[in-house]
């Protein structure tokens, strides 16, 4: 029996028509800018990574082509084309062009998918100002063509050659509406990092990425990975040392769940753990997640009791201590996935927890006794964890208690607002006491709040929580922000809405701002996440004629600028050459001058941090601030070329 022949249009079930996605486009892809571009590449992609996790294709491919297509291919089983009840139309036609209808409601086409419920390929087709179809099957290739989700074409039939008789699978061709979409432009770098994702979550599946844009004989990148997510956590670690390597991993399928995890414990300081639901990225955990978690406790203390037996009585390792320098990747699959909210971003089937535990627990507890050397390192570590933790409590509880005693909590160098509405206030974070000067005499007192931090701040890649809480300037920051520090952190307490970091425009001032991420994306996430971090942006020159000054944000605008001054220039008129400034740091800014151009909200630009993908986020800072020296001196000698400006 043809494997294509058991997926037909039995299998696909309709709900809704298209007009609601061109109408409310965000409500399915997020948004029209950049990434709800991305996210047609992504959804299309998902159907042919559901063939494969569903064991029906091993291989993918994505291909950027002129003109801003795309082409997504797969050699899985094709979509279905014979006539469907309940449309009276080929099942092709039906998937492309009816919202919520596909081969993952129950019919028995999927047992898992990671498609956006079925809905993905005809929210991209609605969005797409032209699309194509080729489905391979049954000794043929059947073609249908679409224009902005409508049928512009039949579903066509054209007998495939003998020696290709026996190819299955369907090829995607679309080109995003520009009605639709505010830029066309694909990254092929965010491709590239989301094809190497799925290629490692889907084990033994071959991914290539093709950019034909420019070159139409490009050679494609490609993706494959036999080890599947012990691979992925070997990537994540590979600027940290490993003290088990290869990662502890286990599959095993549980009640009609598949549980995949893999970890490694390194010499770092921060957890990096991520859990993902039929491969789809879940951001802010779930039920899976916490299942971990627990295993992960209890396994880690029931060895430790074995093992040292009456000596530990009183010490408990907590989830904090036994993540500590851990690298996890938690991924299940399973047939219903309950996903909380609009992104996916919270798993919530209560069964999957019973699972990931009971698998977890039960494949690392026998790890832990057959890898003796591998276990004592580990626990070590957590042991030093606990210590570490109970010093940063007796450092935090020293901290209140001070303030308490002093009948202040806020640092006497801040200069606050007078406005106590969070949603309203901002705080500036300053380099130096000079440039904090200027600031606080150029801030609009009502509701901007002046922060100067002297000289470079603790590099908290590298230290734990009770030595962050010893660093005088760190200690300030926590106190101003008002959210508490560790395992009591409230971000309901959040005392200021808009936090702005503002440094001199050289390498010291980069420095800083880096430092600043840095503590703040790892021990204050949901200040980035809540959108709540800004990065100020001070002119770099001053460029004065006859009385008028015109500031300049980069190189390119300065130039900009005195060409308009040239071109303005009448013709016989002599006039002095314009007087350029170029500003090294804030505070070679007079206050008027730093209001006007990086502190007033009619004027200023601010950029605001976002975190797109955490865990590339998560690798690149353990890249540029960890103690590995050689990663970071390769990724400086290939970003050099692109600095055109180097204060030193």
């Amino acid at each position: 029996m043809n494997a294509s022949s058991e997926y037909t249009a039995k299998q696909i079930v309709v709900l809704e028509g298209l007009e609601p996605v061109r109408k409310r486009p965000g409500m399915y892809i997020g948004g029209t800018g950049l990434e709800g571009l991305h996210h047609l590449v992504w959804e299309v992609l998902d159907n042919a990574i559901d063939e494969a996790m569903a064991g029906h294709a091993t291989r993918t491919s994505v291909t950027l082509l002129p003109d801003n297509r795309v082409e997504v291919s797969d050699n899985g089983r094709g979509i279905p084309v014979d006539t469907h009840a309940q449309t009276k139309l080929s099942a092709l036609e039906t998937v492309m062009t009816t919202l919520h209808a596909g081969g993952k409601f129950g019919s028995g086409g999927y047992k898992v998918s990671g498609g956006l419920h079925g809905v993905g390929v005809s929210v991209v087709n609605a969005l797409s100002k032209w699309m194509q179809v080729d489905v391979y099957r049954d000794g043929a290739r059947y073609t249908q063509t679409y224009e902005r989700g409508k049928v512009k074409s039949k579903v066509s039939k054209e007998k495939l050659a003998p020696e290709e008789h026996a190819r299955t699978g369907t090829t995607v061709t679309f080109d995003p509406d520009p009605k639709i979409f505010t830029e066309i432009t694909f990254n092929l770098k965010s491709i590239l990092d989301h094809a190497r994702q799925q290629a490692y979550l889907t084990k033994g599946i071959w991914l290539t990425v093709t950019d034909r844009r420019e070159a139409p004989d490009a050679l494609p990148y490609t993706f494959y990975f036999e080890g599947g997510i012990a691979s992925y956590v070997r990537h994540i670690n590979k600027e940290r040392t490993a003290f088990n390597d290869p990662p502890f991993f286990v599959s095993k399928m549980l009640d009609d769940i598949l549980v995949e995890v893999a970890l490694a414990y390194t010499d770092d300081f921060n957890e990096h753990l991520f859990t993902f639901a039929n491969n789809i990225h879940t951001l802010e955990g779930g039920t899976h997640l916490t299942g971990f978690k627990s295993a992960l406790t209890r396994a880690l203390n029931d060895y430790l009791r074995r093992t040292l037996g009456e000596k530990v009585a009183a010490q408990v390792l907590t989830g904090e201590d036994v993540r500590e320098g851990l690298t996890a990747i938690v991924s299940v699959k399973l047939r219903d996935p309950q996903f909380e909210g609009q992104t996916k971003a919270r798993l919530g089937n209560p069964e999957v927890r019973t699972a990931v535990e009971s698998v977890t627990a039960e494949a690392l507890t026998y790890y832990l006794d057959e890898h003796p050397s591998d276990a004592r390192r580990i626990i070590e570590k957590a042991t030093l964890s606990l210590r570490a933790r109970l010093a940063a409590r007796a450092a935090r509880e020293t901290i209140i208690r001070k303030g308490v005693l002093e009948g202040m909590t806020l640092p006497g160098k801040l200069a606050d607002c007078s406005n106590r509405n969070p949603a309203e206030t901002e705080l500036f974070i300053v380099e130096g006491d000079s440039a904090g000067g200027t600031a606080k005499q150029g801030r609009d007192r009502r509701f901007q709040a002046i922060l100067p931090l002297r000289g470079k701040i603790l590099n908290v890649e590298r230290a734990r929580l009770d030595r962050i809480l010893s660093s005088e300037e760190i200690k300030s920051l926590i106190v101003c922000m008002g959210i508490g520090a560790g395992e009591q952190v409230d971000y309901s307490k959040l005392r200021y809405h808009r936090i702005v970091i503002m440094t001199d425009a050289d390498v010291d001032g980069a420095h800083i701002r880096t430092l600043l991420l840095t503590f703040l994306f790892r021990h204050y996430p949901d200040v980035i996440k809540s959108g709540y971090l800004y990065i100020a942006q001070p002119p770099l020159y001053a460029i004065t004629r006859s009385g008028k000054t015109t500031y300049a944000y980069s190189d390119e605008e300065k130039n900009l600028v005195l060409k308009e001054m040239e071109a303005g220039t009448p013709e016989g008129k002599e006039h002095k050459p314009p007087s350029i400034q170029r500003y090294k740091g804030l505070g070679e800014m007079n206050a008027e001058q730093l209001w006007e151009t990086t502190m007033n909200p009619e004027n200023r630009m601010l950029l605001n941090v976002t975190i797109e993908d955490s865990l590339k986020a998560d690798e690149t800072f353990s890249m540029l601030m960890g103690n590995e020296v050689e990663p970071r001196k390769r990724f400086i000698q290939t970003h050099a070329r692109s600095v055109e400006n180097l204060d030193i």
